[in-house]
């Protein structure tokens, strides 16, 4: 058994001051104060002594980072980039697509399902693969964003168990445009596999959502991207989004997809409970700027933002900056934005277990210096630093 100590610790529901959190076998066997709870003798003690230990973050979306895409990369650049978002607070995440060709998706999703596979056996130590994000193919040709017109599908049952079947089950979300034909049907059987539903890169219009909604979506896309704009007499599906207490929104906190003053808006109408960080982060996040591939699409970056002919094309964005930003931007304390990347995107994702320290748990956390900084995160109880 080996026990962490820091000034404060967030669950990240709960504050507990002067905490102690005690590990074994890769997972939490308890958390509590030291004035409560003593380390076992002769086990070792880490003290990070004015830092907060949190939940280790869950990136719900994300195409990559150190010139690795999770659509082309090999094992060996996988295991690379999951070091480098652990070194940024992420011990989960969802590696997610973009749309290409049938051929090439279907390779990329058994080549994913056998890098989460491998992930449930390893002993920790970087961050760690727990489902398939499905951006694509069933999006709206009028918000497809970067998304290859050619390479777009209507939904359909068939389609979508080609994917499923490639990917072994392993599909843990999905992006969908819920006003395309076919759309409810498949909403409520991607709902009846477990799969989030997510809408985005959607033209619909406030009917055509609450539709969605009904069939079964419970969570909406990088959130005022690539979404039909709000309108006063006719609100869309972002009138549906800020208003609807069911359904969860994430988004891009890079002060380039969204505005800061937006960012906060999205945080006032969600509240603490439904609002969701993601990075939408590419493989040139972590690199200098220059050329980077998204799947099959080549992206030019420059001063951190991320374009392919004039469209913004993912990010560069680290978790934690994510997480330093929205307290700036929005004015959440840390515990909130903590929140934000940590069990509302496991909640959202339909996996309870994650996004939290507690007893029985996995031993994911995250110590964050006073200012927000990551000074280790530490995935099945292996510190990385």
């Amino acid at each position: 058994m080996a026990s962490f100590t820091s000034k404060v610790l967030y669950t990240p529901l709960q504050r507990i001051n002067d905490a102690i959190v005690s590990v074994e076998n890769g997972s939490v066997v308890s958390v509590a104060s030291r004035n409560e709870v003593q380390a076992a003798p002769n086990k070792p003690v880490t003290d990070f002594g004015d830092c907060a230990i949190v939940p280790g973050f869950f990136d719900v979306h994300m195409h990559g980072g150190v010139n690795c895409d999770v659509m082309r990369g090999t094992a060996s650049e996988m295991k690379q980039l999951e070091t480098f978002l652990a070194r940024h607070g992420v011990t989960s995440y969802f590696p997610t697509t973009v749309t290409a060709s049938l051929d090439v998706t279907l390779s990329a999703l058994e080549r994913l399902a056998d890098a989460i596979e491998a992930a449930e056996k390893n002993g920790g130590g970087r961050a760690q693969p727990l489902g398939i994000h499905l951006e694509g193919p069933f999006l709206s040709h009028a918000k497809r964003g970067v998304h290859p017109p050619d390479d777009l599908l209507q939904p359909s049952l068939g389609a979508f168990d080609k994917l499923w079947q490639a990917a072994r089950g392993h599909v843990r979300m999905i992006t969908i445009a819920p006003e395309l034909d076919g759309a409810e049907e498949l909403i409520s059987e991607a709902s009846r596999r477990g799969v989030c539903v997510s809408l985005g890169h959607s033209d619909a219009d406030l009917e055509q959502t609450r539709r969605g909604i009904r069939a079964g979506a419970r969570h909406a896309t990088h959130t005022f991207n690539a979404m039909r704009p709000l309108d006063h007499r006719a609100p869309g599906i972002l009138g549906e989004v800020l208003t609807n207490k069911q359904l969860s929104a994430d988004v891009i906190a890079d002060g380039i997809h969204v505005d800061r003053a937006v960012v906060d808006l999205l945080f006032r109408a969600k509240g603490i409970e439904k609002f969701v960080l993601i990075t939408d982060a590419i493989s040139a996040t972590g690199m200098p700027d220059g050329r980077y591939m998204l799947g099959t699409l080549e992206v030019e970056v420059k001063d951190g933002r991320c374009v392919r002919n004039g469209t913004l094309a993912g990010s560069a964005l680290t978790m934690d900056r994510a997480v330093r930003n929205v307290m700036q931007f929005a004015g959440l304390d840390l515990q909130q934005a903590v929140r934000a990347a940590s069990i509302n995107p496991a909640q959202a994702a339909g996996m309870p277990k994650k996004g939290k320290i507690e007893p029985g748990g996995n031993a994911d956390f995250v110590v964050l210096t006073p200012d927000g900084e990551i000074r280790a995160t530490v995935v099945k109880g292996v510190v990385i630093q």
